[in-house]
């Protein structure tokens, strides 16, 4: 007997790391809800259900248990949203989620049967890793105490979980070593014939000038200006980048929120911060803010020189982008860009303190750009081999089979499910199963939350 799987995707921010995972099951003939706070994109094939946020955390609670009690909300208004969606008729069969706010913590509680695969971005630790990295960023004990609670919520969700999928090997080993045996690598996918070399790119300037590919054009990217992405750094090396390029073009895209680490101190935002502190001719240098992706990508496509630096932290599609656009990325030499990027092959790496080092390869690869040609060649191709979207949803599918098939059931090669082939029951036994089933899963639709 073959039928289409339930598919439940849950993030709090649609699509986010599933935006070609959700539509390309729903065109196998799945039928896919997704549960979010909000949808930043609909998807094809996709139905979204929004559910509430949670009311804010209790005011007294404790510092290192403020990020568990959240967690602990979200978790709690994800049931109630299950509950609903089972009671209007769409039971799954399988629900893929994202752990980070603590939306999957209950999931195997109230269907403990359906097959959960989780996609497992980090885990925090104490040392090693972001905290303590950056000595600007003063680390102690309680620090290092709060970095290892925020691991309560996506322990108890991993350990729950029947897979989980890291995007970077890096990435996997940040979790608990117990827990990475369950831990498939597959990279969220970039969609390399959209991501590719744009010749005829031109981006306007926000002063009315417009550049293209060969003109000296130095690129610098983040979701938000802040020192997770290096962005201190960045900014320090442009007196270093002026004086030896005086006629160079600096653009730089991203918000002035915080995504990661902390708000300045005494500024509004990070950007405010550095231009109080660094010295530089503002004629050519370009805040474009944040952009609609196709422009984001003909910036990428114009670069002559891209700077990608990262604290040991979550890696960004940008890098990949990047990459894929033709662009010679210069990245930090911290771990989870020595993944991507190899010294002299595809790309160039500098220490991610020290912005001299930074300025020299930047206006190197505008000085000599012939010499860095094969760079950018061998950077497409890392992409296009290792982290496209056409690599990464056979690895999903393959995943998704192995773990329907240790439920009981299959997915084929295209996507469709087929049950296991069962007798039919006679009446009694339909009534007993029926039963049987209510008092395994008696939270759905009866959870008190």
């Amino acid at each position: 007997m073959s039928r289409a799987l339930n598919i439940l995707f849950i993030h709090q921010n649609m699509p986010a790391q599933f935006k070609f995972l959700a539509p390309a099951l729903a065109a196998d003939g799945h039928n896919v809800l997704f549960l979010t706070q909000a949808c930043r994109a609909q998807l094809p094939g996709v139905t979204e259900v929004i559910y509430p946020a949670p009311p804010p955390r209790g005011a007294d609670t404790h510092y290192y248990l403020r990020q568990f009690e959240d967690a602990v909300l979200h978790g709690q208004a994800v049931v109630r949203a299950i509950n609903g969606i089972v009671k209007r008729g769409f039971r799954p069969d399988l629900i893929i989620a994202h752990p980070g706010w603590g939306e999957a913590m209950f999931l195997k509680d109230v269907l403990p049967k359906v097959p959960l695969i989780l996609f497992a971005e980090l885990g925090y630790r104490g040392r090693g890793l972001d905290v303590g990295f950056d000595p600007e960023e003063k680390s102690n004990l309680s620090t290092i105490c709060r970095a290892r609670a925020r691991n309560a919520h996506l322990l108890l969700s991993l350990e729950a979980a029947d897979a989980a999928v890291s995007p970077t090997i890096w990435q996997k080993a940040s979790h608990a070593r117990m827990l990475q045996p369950k831990i498939d690598v597959i990279f969220d996918g970039i969609e390399t014939r959209v991501v590719c070399p744009r010749p005829d790119a031109r981006v306007t300037l926000p002063d009315g000038r417009t550049v293209k590919r060969g003109d000296p054009v130095i690129t610098y990217v983040a979701r938000n200006l802040e020192p997770y992405r290096g962005f201190r750094t960045f900014m320090r090396a442009i007196p270093h980048i002026q004086r030896k390029r005086p006629d160079a073009d600096i653009i730089i895209v991203g918000g002035d929120k915080v995504s990661y680490g902390r708000a300045p101190a005494d500024f509004p935002n990070w950007r405010a911060a550095m231009e109080a502190e660094v010295d530089f001719d503002p004629a050519r240098v370009h805040f474009m803010g944040k952009l609609p992706y196709d422009t984001y990508l003909d910036v990428l496509a114009v670069s002559g020189a891209h700077a990608y630096l990262t604290y040991p932290f979550v890696l960004s599609w940008s890098c990949m982008e990047a990459m894929a656009m033709g662009a010679l990325v210069i990245g930090s030499d911290t771990g989870p860009v020595r993944e991507v990027i190899r010294d002299g092959v595809n790309g160039l790496l500098t220490d991610f303190f020290d912005p001299a080092a930074l300025a020299d390869r930047l206006t190197e690869a505008l000085d000599h750009p012939a010499r860095f040609e094969g760079l950018r060649q061998a950077a497409i191709e890392t992409v296009r081999q290792r982290y496209d979207v056409e690599q990464s949803l056979p690895a999903w599918r393959a995943l998704i089979q192995r773990v329907m098939a240790a439920h009981g059931g299959t997915a084929r090669a295209d996507g469709k499910s087929a049950a296991r082939p069962v007798a039919r029951p006679n009446r009694s036994v339909r009534r007993r199963s029926a039963a049987r089933r209510r008092r395994e899963e008696p939270a759905v639709g009866q959870m008190q939350t």
